[in-house]
């Protein structure tokens, strides 16, 4: 029986991080003990048994699929290496480490906890599993789209993915849960550092992406919190949180487009009043 209540526990444990990784920021998404838990999840990822691995079968990364044990507790998590140009575009393992602590740094907690890890003797990241019910494609495969109460998690996905110069942001990396929570997955192509990545942003109104029909991919709503936290941002804070994975160069990047992104915010609250835009 008491092995029992361990186990319902443990799960109940899961479950709960399965939630966590897919809120929307800071207002009502987290509850205190989730965020609390994180680093508890990022040693399990570092120090966790793999009991087997398995290709996951899609992405142009190949990632695998590890499943982990420790003690009693059994997850699965998601583990993937590249490095260098792959079909035309730079692709980085670091840089899903970086985004994720770029997540913790902002308060964002949409990507799931992600740490190094070695695998057949190569390096990598390792990321949580995330226990999604649907993705982004598979609703507009369906012809469907996600409820209204996602939108502002599309915005601040805008935003965070303009911060960080993400030039991957596909349907397939927008995950729901059951509840509409969104998780992010997939930043291996982030944090760009040369030409237009640090004189545009990849969305709003002077961008470098847009919609097939030529619209403006915008962040129309922003929370306040988010905003200051943005604009707290500094070298050394980057670089200590970021530690070994990104470079001068690309920490400078991102300060670059942390002015952008703050001048365009800007130019949004002239146009449309502050209270409009912020919350």
């Amino acid at each position: 029986m008491s092995g029992r209540r361990t186990r319902n526990r443990a799960f109940l444990f899961l479950s709960c991080l399965a939630l966590f990784g897919a809120g929307l920021f800071v207002h009502g998404q987290f509850r205190p003990s989730e965020i609390a838990q994180r680093e508890q999840w990022e040693e399990f990822l570092k120090t966790a048994d793999i009991v087997k691995s398995e290709p996951i079968g899609e992405g142009v990364t190949k990632p695998t699929r590890l499943y982990l044990k420790k003690g009693e507790i059994e997850k699965m998590g998601a583990w993937k290496n590249p490095s260098g140009m792959m079909n035309g575009f730079l692709e980085g393992w670091q840089y899903e480490i970086a985004a994720y602590r770029m997540d913790k740094l902002l308060g964002l907690n949409m990507i799931p906890p992600t740490v190094e890890r070695e695998f057949n003797g190569k390096k990598g990241a390792l990321s949580l599993w995330a226990d999604t019910k649907t993705s982004l494609l598979k609703l507009v495969e369906q012809n469907k789209q996600p409820p209204p109460s996602t939108d502002p998690a599309k915005y601040l996905t805008r935003a965070f993915d303009s911060l960080i110069a993400n030039d991957d942001l596909t349907q397939q990396n927008i995950l729901y849960t059951e509840d509409w929570r969104t998780i992010l997955i997939d930043r291996s192509r982030s944090f760009r550092s040369d030409g237009e990545f640090t004189e545009k942003l990849m969305y709003g109104a002077h961008s470098i992406k847009k919609f097939q029909d030529g619209r403006l991919i915008l962040f129309r709503r922003l929370p306040r919190t988010f905003v200051e936290k943005v604009k707290a941002l500094d070298f050394a804070a980057i670089q200590n949180a970021m530690g070994p994975y990104l470079t001068e160069k690309e920490i400078k990047a991102v300060l670059a487009r942390k002015k952008l992104l703050l001048d365009e915010i800007a130019e949004m609250i002239k146009e449309s009043g502050e209270d409009k835009v912020l919350y």
